[in-house]
């Protein structure tokens, strides 16, 4: 038998359910038009050089929109090859880099731009003698977290 106090405890419940799920879909969450100024981003120093962090937040249309700053040292990788389900965008800000791309390693000087692919190996390295800096773009379209999204072919009937 359901008492009160029981039917009272039920609503309070539901109510902080409904409180809390309303504020985690608040629009405020979302990220809105807006600028970043080099001089205003925190620097991080880093065992390869240096990262500033602009903003990891959702978007109307992205899951999650991730934008930084890396510059690495001479002679120096950020990371061996790796996959992950979002795409990335690397725009080499100065310096330059060889990055992996589809299995070949590709120089790119300052105004290059690369794009990788959801779940295609890929990598940078600073392969000059002074520091490289270079601006990546992550994103994750709605669902690419939680759906698994297939490798592409290896091989030469890969582009």
């Amino acid at each position: 038998m359901i008492t009160k106090r029981d039917l009272a405890a039920a609503v309070i419940a539901a109510s902080i359910t409904l409180a809390c799920v309303s504020m985690a879909d608040e629009p405020g969450k979302l990220l809105d038009s807006t600028a970043w100024n080099w001089s205003d981003l925190t620097t991080k120093k880093t065992d390869v050089g240096e990262l500033r962090s602009v903003v990891r937040q959702p978007t109307r249309t992205l899951d999650e929109l991730e934008m930084h700053i890396t510059t690495l040292n001479p002679h120096t990788a950020s990371h061996p090859p790796h996959t992950h389900p979002n795409e990335e965008m690397v725009i080499v800000k100065e310096g330059t880099l060889q990055a992996h791309v589809n299995g070949k390693e590709i120089v790119v000087p300052a105004g290059g731009v690369l794009f990788f692919a959801s779940m295609q190996p890929h990598a940078v390295q600073n392969v000059g003698d002074t520091p490289a800096t270079y601006f990546v773009i992550n994103w994750a379209s709605p669902g690419s977290k939680t759906r698994k999204i297939p490798t592409p072919p290896s091989g030469s009937a890969a582009q």
